[in-house]
């Protein structure tokens, strides 16, 4: 029985999709997204014509980058709460390990372009809606643990979160990476239920964000 011939040109496909999605990724975090795209084919080690076979423009590609980067906290998402036996250890995790988050929030921030392509694409929105359900589950659990405060909701984390990582920028990358974990750690015992501050108004939920993003 002979191999499928086309598996090898499947496996070379994936391959060099891989290669892209990695390069895009640390070129935009440096330089933003509009960075010629022979820029980007050659730091991935391949061919401008194999870069536009596998996404056909640039907006393709932003899109399948803030994609790759959603389902890659999703999944870290899901395992933490499947790891985890307490809601407060498990939203810990999932602030530290989320800075993959933080070049979606660059792009949407520092490019008009990047912030139309992700607000209207529904692929995007349900990956993002899908980590803010996870994430209400956590903070629920960790207010019912009487570990976290019991005036902030999963909307103010989230703001809070892309906020913060908004900020992040540093001459050295390094720099910049350190500085987001960090603040998450300072951002992350300001979380804790303690006597403190009192917040004005209400917790802000996932469902309040919704606006925000139609009007913003």
């Amino acid at each position: 029985m002979t191999a499928d011939p086309e598996t090898p040109l499947r496996a070379d496909a994936r391959r060099n999709r891989d290669q892209i999605l990695a390069a895009a990724r640390t070129i935009f975090a440096a330089s933003g997204p509009e960075v010629p795209m022979e820029e980007i084919a050659r730091a991935a080690g391949v061919g401008v014509g194999t870069l536009y076979r596998r996404f056909p423009d640039r907006d393709a590609l932003v899109r399948a980058v803030a994609m790759d980067n959603f389902e890659r906290v999703l999944i870290d998402a899901r395992a933490i709460a499947a790891e985890e036996t307490s809601s407060w250890r498990a939203l810990e995790r999932l602030l530290r390990q989320s800075v993959e988050l933080q070049l979606v929030v660059q792009l949407a921030m520092v490019s008009h372009r990047a912030l139309v392509i992700l607000k209207g694409d529904p692929e995007v929105r349900r990956l993002r809606d899908e980590i803010l359900v996870v994430l209400d589950d956590f903070v629920r659990g960790a207010q019912a643990e009487g570990k976290l405060r019991p005036d902030v909701g999963a909307g103010d984390i989230a703001i809070l979160f892309a906020t913060l990582l908004r900020q992040m920028r540093a001459k050295v990358p390094e720099v910049a990476e350190m500085a987001a974990r960090r603040c998450v750690g300072i951002m992350i015992d300001g979380l804790s239920a303690r006597p403190g501050t009192a917040l004005p108004g209400r917790p802000i939920t996932a469902e309040d964000l919704d606006p925000v993003d139609e009007h913003s």
